[in-house]
């Protein structure tokens, strides 16, 4: 029985069942699947102890110190229904990570309340939150009505006894989202606020222990191969040749970066939509780098054919640009500014700090990247990142030793002070990570983030078609302060960026899932927006200037699935 060791909060509610809750569980499994739907022999001690209980999670539904419903999920393969139908692959949607949800079944006197319905929430997000993105389960027949109300497909034969038949059917991440606000009943009680800044992120507890162990010199053995190991998962990552990583913050990376474009001794092109194309602009003016802007409005996407005019015209050895736009949301097109530089025989140097570790990412036609720890990788700030492809290998005095690239390398990357601490931290995080499910997770909740802040009124800045699932800059309701949501918000405990200068110029909120969050507390996020839209409507601030489905309830007459 896979549980957790301590016993839950008692009381009316959904939770996670522990090893103290089995006993429980044996027998409602027993009521419901012996005596009220005949699928197995009855027994002497009314207990049924379910054939892959050991590698079930459970849920279950608390009243009084009483089970009175659960639900059950189980990700290893073969599932029941492949031992019944053959693989069920062939019958899902392609590319979906499945899980089986088994076991539903909720005591008679509690069916015409909302304890199905907090079941399945809780057991979808639970999963969804580990990169589940497709339930399957067998549903009584008996129910068939209820399940494709809630967005449940049918697939394959049925399946069970004539007494007991069921329904193979399937469910995406996609529709479970789209469920209406009593699917979640409980999760604003049990978020009480969460961490939605770009940095400093929510850090996992394994990652917090790392912070705290003891530190290690930087010249030691032990440091070097953990140091092998980081640049070894980092380029795994990004899908880079190679990784360097120095004491200091994304700012470093890029200075690095600067520091090795001002080597090329070539005229280069700086697209800029946002804050931080304007600071790579900066970087490069600090170098005395020659240099030509092209510039699109913040919000917008770049125009790749106005870049590719530029790089005509100057002659351009050389292309930087943000990928993710922090400031805006935008997620620039890669793609696109590799094959611009392809044909000039250019250098593509790319700003990764809010992309890397929120979406799939390849950096081989790419020569410098900038990246840093403490963002979307959710450890701590102070490790500087720059992945190369290998050509920048030779140490150069034309440039300050800090920021000599052929210097790190040449000294395997650590020739200076660095922080053991700030390294285990890093890497922690990266071995935790499931990144293929975070990357699933992000753009499930980034879809419906945006939903739920548009059907309050809220404009997201970034357009859907190239918008960053993890950065989320929102345009408040006219009348509104951003400013002062923002500080009513961190009061009540939710942490969001609103007090960056371009933000309070602009009137803007910043939600960013950067970090470690939990569904429940995503789900609860625009309650406590409106909560404290409610109570702060007030006319901007005069120098700020304006920049340019529901389902009907239901009622459960008998919830089971098998």
């Amino acid at each position: 029985m896979a549980m957790s060791r301590s016993r839950g909060v008692t009381g009316s509610g959904v939770r996670l069942a522990t090893s103290a809750d089995a006993d429980a569980i044996h027998a409602l499994n027993y009521r419901t699947f012996v005596e009220e739907i005949p699928q197995h022999t009855p027994n002497a001690v009314r207990r049924h102890i379910d054939r892959f209980h050991d590698e079930n999670i459970y849920a279950v539904y608390e009243v009084d110190d009483r089970i009175v419903g659960m639900v059950s999920g189980r990700t290893q393969r073969p599932f029941s229904l492949d031992q019944k139908l053959g693989s069920v692959d062939e019958y899902l949607p392609a590319g979906r990570t499945p899980v089986e949800i088994r076991l539903l079944a909720v005591e008679p006197e509690f069916r015409a309340s909302r304890v199905f319905a907090q079941l399945v929430g809780f057991i979808t997000r639970h999963f969804m939150a580990q990169g589940f993105d497709l339930g399957i389960m067998s549903g009584t027949t008996r129910q068939l009505r209820l399940y494709r109300h809630l967005g449940f497909h049918a697939f394959g034969p049925l399946i069970g006894t004539e007494q007991a038949p069921y329904q193979p059917m399937y469910i995406t991440a996609e529709e479970v989202l789209a469920w209406p606000d009593a699917m979640n009943d409980g999760a604003e009680a049990r978020s009480s606020g969460a961490n939605f800044l770009p940095g400093p992120v929510g850090i996992s507890d394994a990652v917090q222990q790392a912070m705290q162990r003891g530190a290690t010199s930087h010249r030691a053995d032990a440091f070097h191969a953990q140091y092998r190991d980081t640049q070894q998962r980092l380029c795994a990552l990004a899908n880079a040749r190679h990784a360097t990583m120095l004491l200091g913050s994304g700012t470093l990376a890029n200075d690095v970066v600067a520091a090795q474009i001002s080597l090329l001794d070539a005229p280069g092109v700086i697209v800029s939509n946002g804050e931080f194309g304007e600071r790579l602009i900066d970087h490069a003016t600090r170098m005395r780098i020659p240099h030509t802007v092209v510039r699109a409005p913040w919000g917008e996407a770049l125009d790749t054919m106005a870049v590719a005019r530029a790089m005509q015209r100057t002659g351009a050895g050389w292309l930087w640009a943000v990928h993710c736009e922090t400031s805006s949301g935008v997620m620039n097109d890669l793609e696109a500014l590799a094959a611009i530089a392809r044909p000039h025989g250019a250098k593509l140097a790319l700003d990764v700090i809010s992309s890397l570790g929120t979406v799939p990412l390849s950096l081989r036609d790419v020569w410098l990247a900038s990246a840093v720890s403490g963002k979307a990788l959710a450890a701590f700030p102070g490790v500087a990142i720059v992945f190369h492809d290998g050509t920048a290998c030779t140490p150069s005095t034309r440039v300050p030793r800090y920021l000599d690239l052929g210097l790190a390398v040449a000294q395997q990357g650590v020739p200076f002070t660095q922080s053991s601490n700030l390294l285990d931290a890093l890497a922690t995080s990266l071995t935790e990570m499931n990144w293929p499910a975070r990357f699933r997770r992000l753009a499930l909740d980034g879809a419906w983030l945006r939903r739920a802040m548009e059907s309050r009124g809220w404009r997201v800045l970034a357009d859907a078609r190239h918008a960053s699932s993890a950065v989320h800059t929102l345009i408040p309701p006219a009348g509104i302060s951003a400013g002062a949501i923002g500080e009513h918000l961190r009061n009540a405990g939710w942490l969001i960026s609103f007090e960056s200068g371009y933000l309070r110029e602009r009137n803007w909120l910043q939600v960013c899932l950067m970090g470690h969050y939990t569904p429940e507390a995503l789900r609860a996020f625009p309650a406590a927006l409106d909560r404290c839209a409610g109570t702060t409507a007030v006319k901007r601030p005069p120098q700020a200037a304006p920049m340019a489905a529901p389902m009907a309830e239901f009622s459960i007459a008998r919830a089971a699935t098998g």
